[in-house]
């Protein structure tokens, strides 16, 4: 496996068996199912989208003692987050609780979780959901190798199950063979090709492991990049408001040589009409800053520069003017005296 040549990225695993289709087979969903009737949603999807769905029996025992399962995963996971919060605000008053006080607090809440989970799986040990769940509970708590053999065993038990292709393929495109990864992921979006996170996930390791990937497709860099692109792009239809994935997308386009400025600025303006608040426009103008400066667009460039009063952006506001002085500084004088030429 070829080593990445860029920064360290975020795969996304999905944590439970809720594959989004499109708002309007939700809806038909949602009233077919308010009739109890989980047969005919299943086929209905599978007729109008050509996706088989397995859709649960909400009266079935088994299916609600699963459902308050994840209830109470969610719930204790929200509880952790706001642990840490809270220690991290205490830390200011010197009342922060040491790092071992701190991993037992969270170890004592998690514990109830792992075993609720054991023993659901004893008695319902062929649910392959609950294996998907419980891999992802075990991943978010550190044990990468139990997290695999669960949704080694979710895969085996429902080889239709896309989230579990997907879950593989993180831990693949992060372990080795990274080849396996290109071939999970495509498995996960065959299953289900609605959902955005399987293709961010495979554009992501397309664009980090470039080699593998030429390799792979029988491809060069450039069609590397474009496949990668290609797939970010229809992530991003499938999920046209999300910022992180849009800005994701923008930073792409620091890695591809030759510099595509003019679809560097259009990512990155893309991903300031998402920005939800004002720190994260002015994060943005920065870029739009360091790529207009890239291509040569200075006077541009400092207009997003003037827009930054953040002071979380001070460092690189000064580094990017100081840049933006030296590259006009290289540019030939515009008033330039025409030379003389001599017979």
């Amino acid at each position: 496996m070829h080593a990445p040549t860029c920064r360290h990225w975020t795969f996304h695993p999905v944590r439970l068996n809720l594959e989004p289709v499109n708002e309007v087979l939700l809806a038909l969903l949602s009233l077919v199912l308010a009739t109890n009737r989980p047969a005919v949603a299943s086929n209905l999807i599978h007729s109008i989208a050509g996706v088989a769905v397995a859709i649960p029996d909400p009266a079935d025992p088994a299916e609600k003692e699963y459902r308050a399962l994840l209830e109470l995963d969610d719930k204790v996971m929200t509880e952790i987050d706001e642990l840490i919060l809270r220690n991290q605000a205490a830390a200011g008053q010197n009342a922060a609780l040491g790092p071992e006080q701190l991993r037992q607090q969270i170890e004592a809440k998690l514990e109830p979780v792992r075993r609720a989970y054991e023993d659901f799986l004893r008695r319902y040990p062929n649910h392959a959901r609950a294996r998907l769940a419980y891999g992802s509970f075990l991943n978010d708590t550190r044990d990468e190798a139990g997290a695999v053999a669960q949704w080694e065993k979710a895969l085996e038990l429902d080889p239709s199950n896309p989230a579990a292709w997907n879950n593989l393929a993180n831990y693949y495109g992060h372990r080795g063979p990274v080849k396996k990864a290109f071939e999970y992921y495509a498995k996960a979006i065959e299953l289900n090709p609605f959902e955005p996170v399987y293709y961010h996930n495979l554009g992501t390791t397309v664009y980090l492991f470039r080699k593998d990937a030429m390799e792979f497709y029988g491809i060069n860099e450039q069609q590397v990049f474009d496949k990668a692109l290609e797939l970010y792009n229809k992530a991003l239809q499938l999920d046209p408001t999300n910022f992180v994935l849009a800005t994701d997308i923008a930073q792409t386009y620091y890695g591809i040589r030759p510099f595509r400025a003019d679809a560097a600025i259009k990512a990155w303006e893309y991903a300031l009409s998402l920005a939800p608040d004002e720190t994260a426009r002015q994060g943005i103008h920065v870029h739009l800053a360091r790529v207009k400066i890239n291509a040569g667009r200075f006077d541009q460039a400092r207009q997003h520069l003037s827009t930054v009063t953040n002071q979380l952006y001070d460092v690189l506001k000064n580094r990017l003017l100081r840049k933006l002085a030296e590259e006009e500084a290289k540019q030939p004088p515009t008033n330039a005296p025409v030379g003389i030429k001599h017979e």
